[in-house]
């Protein structure tokens, strides 16, 4: 027969509260006492059962997360900042991959989440209709968004409208004019904003400096490396002239500028600035300037704010914005021009 949490208990001259406590991190127990079930249960060989705590709690120490793909940077760079708080605060995953098929967000809502074997739920860059946001509080589990603003929902992002406006802001800055934008499809609408968000900025800054947007200028493609280098390059190789500075809506679609830029002859900032946003690990690689918006640090915090729900008997959770810092390398100078004035 195993060692049981009544003889951890006795051991260590306490209640079994008190073991339960102590164990879990949760609740009041003196320092005292917490080392003294700690050492109990390591001298007995005690090891808890999670299915027994879960039938007495209500609760089954797994929290589910989802999000759009899991091959995009950002999309994998919050799960691992999730998965890295949820291992240490002694809970299960279950992913969730809405993917590119369009049946299976609605199957994710309607039946997966329905399951209720949950015990939150963290919804990453997810930009829900008012119908889906009904879908997901009928799972009547603590939500917390990461990236996308969601009704009725505690929701961790950053302010992608006023950091375009910077990204813009700095390039004009410089002395810069002739700045294009490079941004997502309408495709990517459907699972976040942040295209339209970071464009709508780029053109207020644009406009605040009373600089022609040219329509030629603002290219769209997806958020991948190879798909900005196609459309960078046919930017820069442009026979009606070429801009002297890119905005990025991400920093992959700003290495694929780069990389266009290289394989034109141009050289980076010497012919052309690019900036991006995201503080992509191979940002100083590519000597990027970019706002760092630590997006592992996201899903870290993110999973602190839903535990606190789950933990805190339905405590509520109150939305947060992340400031991205600023972070400047050599992809950004002053273009030629203003150097020679």
């Amino acid at each position: 027969m195993g060692v049981s949490i009544r003889d951890v208990a006795e051991t260590a001259g306490v209640s079994m509260a008190t073991v339960s406590r102590a164990l879990s991190g949760r609740g009041n127990v003196s320092q005292r006492s917490r080392e003294r079930v700690l050492d109990a249960a390591e001298k007995l060989g005690f090891v808890p059962s999670y299915n027994a705590s879960s039938l007495a709690s209500g609760r089954t120490r797994n929290i589910g997360v989802m999000l759009p793909s899991v091959s995009r940077w950002f999309f994998s760079s919050v799960l691992e900042g999730a998965s890295k708080a949820l291992l240490e605060a002694g809970y299960d995953l279950t992913l969730y991959n809405t993917g590119e098929q369009p049946g299976s967000r609605e199957s994710v809502l309607n039946d997966f989440l329905l399951r209720q074997r949950l015990d939150g739920l963290l919804a990453v860059s997810l930009e829900l209709s008012s119908d889906e946001v009904d879908q997901l509080m009928r799972v009547k589990r603590p939500v917390v968004g990461v990236g996308g603003l969601i009704a009725g929902v505690a929701t961790l992002q950053i302010d992608d409208f006023e950091v375009a406006r910077a990204a813009t802001q700095h390039l004009i800055g410089l002395g810069h004019r002739d700045i294009a934008h490079v941004s997502g499809t309408a495709e990517f609408e459907r699972d976040f904003a942040l295209p339209t968000s970071r464009r709508e900025g780029f053109l207020a800054a644009m406009k605040d400096a009373g600089l022609e947007v040219r329509s030629s200028w603002l290219a769209a493609t997806d958020f991948t490396v190879s798909g900005a280098y196609s459309a960078s390059k046919r930017l820069l190789a442009s026979p009606g002239g070429r801009p002297t500075a890119i905005f990025a809506a991400s920093d992959e679609m700003a290495f694929g500028a780069i990389l266009a830029a290289r394989d034109l002859g141009l050289r980076v900032p010497d012919d052309v600035s690019i900036i991006g946003i995201d503080g992509h690990d191979l940002g100083p690689l590519f000597g990027l300037t970019t706002f760092d918006q630590a997006p592992r640090k996201q899903g870290e915090t993110a999973v602190r704010m839903l535990l606190g729900q789950v933990e805190g008997d339905g405590a509520e959770a109150h939305s947060g914005t992340i400031e991205p810092e600023f972070v400047v390398r050599s992809s950004t100078a002053a273009p030629k021009a203003a150097r020679r004035a």
